[in-house]
C-alpha cells in the first residue's frame, strides 16, 4: 500500500510540476504579447492606435505564428537576393547585382558583407560607365556610382570595423579612382595590419605615401615588397617604384 501511495503521490507532483511550467509559459507569453502591445502603442501617434493594449496583445497572440512565417520567408529572401547579387557580379553583371543588393539590404540592413559587394559593383560600374547617347551615362552616372561605392564601404566598416575587405576597396578607391590619397592611408594601414602580407595593399600604400608627400614611408614600404615577395616580375615591380621615389625624393 505504501508504494502504492508512493506512486499516486510521484504522479501528483509530476502533474503539478507539469503545470507549473505550462502555467509559466502562458505567463511569458501573456508578458511576451503585453511587452509587444506596449511598445506598438508607445512610438504610435496620439498615444497609441484605437486598439486598446488588451487588444493589441490578443492580436498578437493570434497572428504571432502567421508573423514569425514572415519573418523566416523574409530572411530566406534576403538569403536569395544575395545569392544572386553574388552571381551577378561573378559574371561581370554589375548593374544587375546592384539591383539584387538593393533588394537584399531591404531584408537585412546590417549585413556588412551586402555593403562590401555594393562598393564593389558600383566601383566597377562607375568605371564602365560610358555616354551612350540617350543612355544618362557619362560623368554624372560615374560620379553616382563612385559616390555609391564610398558610401557602401564606409557603411560596411562602421557595421564591423574588424571587416578588411571594404577598407582595402575605400583605399583603392581614394588613391586611383577619387585623387584623395590622404583619406586612404588609415584605412590601408588599418587593412595592413589585418592582412599582412597582401602585397597589393602595400602598393597602394605606397602610392597614397608617395602622392601625399611621405616619400620615406613609401620606401620603406617598397623595401618591404622587395623583400618579402617571391614574385620576379612584383619585385621587379617594386624597384622600379622605388626608383621614381627616390627620383623625386633627390630632384
Amino acid at each position: 500500500m505504501k508504494i502504492k501511495k508512493d506512486i499516486v503521490t510521484g504522479i501528483i507532483a509530476v502533474a503539478v510540476i507539469g503545470l507549473g511550467i505550462y502555467g509559466f509559459y502562458r505567463y511569458d507569453k501573456s508578458k511576451s504579447h503585453g511587452d509587444l502591445a506596449r511598445r506598438i502603442a508607445e512610438i504610435s501617434p496620439r498615444g497609441g492606435p484605437p486598439e486598446t493594449i488588451e487588444g493589441l496583445k490578443a492580436a498578437i497572440a493570434l497572428y504571432e505564428g502567421q508573423i514569425e512565417l514572415n519573418i523566416k520567408e523574409a530572411g530566406q529572401t534576403g538569403v536569395y537576393w544575395k545569392i544572386l547579387a553574388t552571381r551577378y557580379a561573378d559574371r561581370g553583371m554589375h548593374s544587375d547585382a546592384l539591383y539584387a543588393l538593393e533588394q537584399a539590404i531591404r531584408y537585412n540592413a546590417e549585413d556588412p558583407a551586402l555593403y562590401y559587394l555594393t562598393g564593389v559593383s558600383a566601383a566597377i560600374a562607375a568605371k564602365s560607365s560610358l555616354d551612350f547617347p540617350g543612355a544618362g551615362g557619362g560623368e554624372a552616372s560615374r560620379v553616382r556610382y563612385f559616390a555609391l561605392a564610398e558610401d557602401a564601404y564606409r557603411r560596411a566598416i562602421a557595421l564591423d570595423e574588424s571587416y578588411a575587405r571594404p577598407r582595402y576597396g575605400l583605399g583603392i578607391l581614394y588613391v586611383f579612382e577619387l585623387e584623395r590619397p590622404a583619406e586612404a592611408i588609415p584605412h590601408l594601414e588599418r587593412y595592413l595590419q589585418l592582412m599582412s602580407s597582401d602585397v597589393n595593399a602595400m602598393f597602394a600604400l605606397a602610392r597614397a605615401f608617395y602622392e601625399t608627400g611621405r616619400n620615406t614611408m613609401a620606401l620603406e614600404l617598397y623595401d618591404r615588397i622587395i623583400s618579402v615577395t617571391k614574385d620576379q616580375a612584383v619585385r621587379e615591380e617594386a624597384r622600379k617604384n622605388r626608383e621614381i621615389v627616390l627620383g623625386s625624393v633627390y630632384d
